[in-house]
């Protein structure tokens, strides 16, 4: 057996791995598992801001660009239960406007629908008198039973009127409902006139 020389011994020394030798390499790696990992959660908090504020923004909804629905249709005339409304135009046939006057301490022509009761009963001021009856909703157009009143004569524009606006109930052709602000009532009659009523608050 030959004696090992201290020169071997180095060499084998040298050649033999320390574990130390690998502390710098490990430290390395495990700084850049860290390094990644607060990357990985800065952009997992971006994207969840990013989704939040998507979230919290106003939505925009499709039917607001819609077109106005059509108040001619049957199903408007529907709305119209438990409503109030007042006179606020006369479209005569040819184009021209009539005049409409109220009452003679200003009182408007109206018209409210109710349902209080448990029937569809109608009542308001005529221009002169109070009336009441009765009233359906049938086929998209608003109808009107046999009006009562009061029987009070009246000089003033408003009592003129009166006549021509009950015997214009009793002719409804179509009926338009438009619930939109402005809430508007459309009465068309058959020989083409058009009374236009606003709705009064509740």
């Amino acid at each position: 057996m030959q004696p090992t020389s201290a020169t071997q011994r180095d060499t084998r020394s040298s050649a033999t791995p320390d574990a130390s030798s690998h502390a710098p390499g490990a430290a390395a790696r495990a700084s850049l598992r860290q390094r990644a990992g607060r990357a990985f959660t800065a952009v997992s908090m971006a994207a969840s801001l990013s989704l939040l504020v998507a979230a919290c923004a106003m939505p925009k909804h499709a039917d607001s660009e819609a077109p106005p629905p059509d108040p001619f249709n049957p199903a408007a005339t529907q709305l119209l239960d438990n409503t109030d409304w007042q006179l606020s135009n006369w479209k005569v046939a040819g184009g021209a406007t009539r005049d409409v006057p109220g009452g003679a301490n200003g009182e408007p022509i109206t018209l409210v629908l109710s349902t209080q009761t448990g029937l569809r009963r109608a009542s308001g001021f005529s221009g002169c008198n109070r009336y009441t009856g009765s009233y359906t909703l049938k086929d998209g157009k608003l109808g009107f039973g046999p009006l009562a009143g009061t029987r009070m004569a009246c000089a003033t524009p408003g009592g003129k009127i009166e006549g021509a606006y009950l015997d214009a109930l009793s002719h409804i052709e179509h009926t338009g409902v438009d619930m939109r602000k402005p809430q508007q009532l459309q009465l068309i009659l058959d020989n083409g006139d058009t009374l236009v009523f606003a709705r009064r608050a509740q």
